[in-house]
């Protein structure tokens, strides 16, 4: 039978099949200098044909290093979602993982945040957190801290990344009155800092044009579908032209109520998203909305956080990316526009 048979093959097995001691297959192993080429041939040889594998987590343990990134997000949200992927992603590229900690409706950011921290994550990253910016700072000056996703208005605290949201739902506004649209509506997103950015930029885009904003307020929820199926009925009341939505989850609820309540869309009003979610690009639904570049958000997150970790640096300069538009089936120009 051979010696490994139903057990891990160890650093001892390769030695043994090579002829050579532990210590020089570890050297081989880790790329390091001494061992002759043939000896590093044979050693690779013997490692690949045995099946042996480094025990990362004892290899860790001795350096005193985990490298591992924590990563606190709302796993029920689609985008939050999407972004743990591309995170993941990041994270390997740069000799890191990830372990994902969630918060529910029982289950808070603080307790969510100690469990990442009890797993030995070196550094955290937050997406879209509700936390207070003084809660922000304090958790920064314990660990290396990433807020991704949204404003933080505190100097010296955790690296921010995140998408410019106010020239997000401006970038919606803009596309709408271009068609010809005047009464352009808007459906919040709640309370929140992403939530008032979107908001805001919605608001200055309006007033920018002499247009008359109309706001139609959100039931705390933040951006679910039932967001947008309960401001249909106060939208249907006096039905403007066109609508932007705090996301695309939000768009999708509303015009899911509006086909029922009989209204065309674009035909009577044109609808826009945010988040370009996979969603928003199924044939049924061609939403037009504003995009966030995920792949960028997770590779300057995870550049960040090599910075302090790898390197030693201070909290950087706060990194703003710009969003885009996709433009699809759900706007138009208002019925009996001239062309």
């Amino acid at each position: 039978m051979a010696p490994t048979a139903g057990r891990r093959v160890r650093l001892d097995d390769v030695a043994a099949a090579v002829g050579v001691s532990p210590a020089s297959v570890s050297l081989v192993l880790r790329g390091a200098p001494g061992p002759s080429a043939d000896t590093r041939a044979r050693v690779l040889e013997a490692a690949q044909r045995l099946g042996y594998r480094p025990d990362r987590a004892a290899s860790l343990l001795a350096s005193r290093r985990s490298r591992l990134v924590g990563v606190l997000l709302d796993v029920g949200d689609p985008f939050d979602a999407q972004l743990a992927a591309q995170l993941q992603d990041a994270a390997e590229d740069r000799g890191y993982d990830v372990l994902l900690s969630t918060i529910t409706r029982r289950r808070g950011q603080d307790r969510a945040v100690e469990t990442l921290l009890d797993s030995r994550c070196e550094a955290l990253v937050l997406v879209g957190p509700e936390a207070a910016p003084a809660e922000l700072a304090t958790l920064a000056a314990t660990v290396p801290l990433v807020v991704l996703c949204r404003r933080v208005d505190v100097g010296g605290g955790p690296d921010v990344v995140r998408t410019a949201d106010d020239a997000g739902t401006a970038l919606a506004v803009e596309h709408l009155w271009g068609l010809g649209h005047t009464a352009i509506a808007y459906v919040d997103g709640g309370v929140g800092r992403i939530a008032e950015d979107r908001r805001n930029g919605y608001l200055r885009a309006m007033r920018a044009r002499g247009l008359a904003p109309r706001v139609v307020p959100s039931d705390g929820r933040t951006g679910t579908e039932r967001t947008g199926i309960e401001a249909a009925p106060i939208l249907l009341a006096e039905l403007p032209t066109a609508v932007v939505a705090f996301n695309d989850r939000t768009a999708v609820g509303l015009m899911d109520a509006l086909a029922r309540g009989g209204v065309d869309v674009p035909g009577d009003v044109s609808v826009v998203g945010y988040d370009d979610l996979p969603l928003a690009r199924l044939a049924h639904i061609e939403l037009t909305t504003v995009g966030q570049d995920i792949e960028a958000l997770s590779a300057h997150a995870l550049d960040a956080v090599v910075a302090r970790l790898d390197r030693g640096a201070a909290p950087g300069p706060e990194v703003l990316l710009d969003p885009y538009l996709a433009i699809r089936r759900t706007t138009a120009a208002p019925r009996g526009a001239s062309a």
